[in-house]
């Protein structure tokens, strides 16, 4: 037990130093952001011309609330940002905020009821599941939570609209990868800088949801509402 304990605190140590110095933590205190992921989703969104002023954008999974933080800044006072998550969040100026499941009928009603229940412009998401240490369990969740965010892009984007999704490269990666060329006329693999160079992190960015892909669901949808009615 003395052994493990002194590797965990040596583990741990090592990571604080990391952390206090890496330079996307100086960056992000110094910003007032609340995490180093805020400079993620800015470079992602200066590389694939994401953001512009007056969008409509969902983000989810957005706790703590540095994408949030982001995204009102880039869209300024007109753009609208809902944000939900299992997990409290502060508040952010020009975002509301669903403490919920968007994988839920109750989260979803409550996006479509902050949303009026318009399209959006964007759907972000920076999802990871909680690890467990079991590598092919890990992976597979993760791939499951991108596999969830393509299904409420494809609900909720218009037509054209644009998909940002976490992903770590492993088992089922490269099928989550073809499901979202499927629906969007181009797809990139990137890895932002803010990214630590050892994680299997990486982000899936699609661009123009077809419509033919977006219509697809709303039919579903409308086929299951029939039947739960008939």
């Amino acid at each position: 037990m003395a052994v493990k304990s002194t590797k965990k605190h040596k583990f741990v140590k090592a990571w604080m130093q990391e952390h206090v110095n890496d330079h996307f933590v100086k960056e992000a205190n110094r910003l007032g952001y609340r995490s180093r992921a805020a400079f993620k989703l800015v470079e992602l969104a200066a590389r694939d011309h994401l953001l512009r002023p007056g969008m409509r954008v969902v983000d989810l999974g957005s706790s703590p609330g540095s994408w949030a933080q982001v995204l009102h800044e880039k869209l300024g006072p007109t753009g609208e940002i809902v944000a939900i998550d299992l997990l409290p969040m502060a508040p952010v100026r020009g975002v509301t905020f669903i403490q919920g499941d968007f994988r839920e009928d109750e989260g979803l009603a409550a996006v479509e009821a902050a949303l009026g229940g318009r399209r959006v412009d964007l759907v972000v998401s920076d999802l990871a599941p909680n690890l467990s240490g079991v590598e092919s369990a890990d992976q597979a969740r993760s791939v499951h939570l991108g596999e969830l965010a393509l299904e409420f892009a494809r609900q909720w984007l218009q037509p054209g609209g644009d998909l940002v999704v976490k992903a770590f490269q492993g088992g089922g990666f490269a099928e989550l990868q073809r499901s979202l060329q499927a629906c969007f006329d181009k797809v990139y693999v990137r890895k932002p800088k803010a990214s630590r160079d050892r994680s299997r992190e990486v982000y899936l960015v699609a661009k123009g949801l077809r419509a033919i892909a977006a219509q697809a669901v709303v039919e579903s949808v409308r086929l299951a509402s029939e039947e739960a009615s008939g």
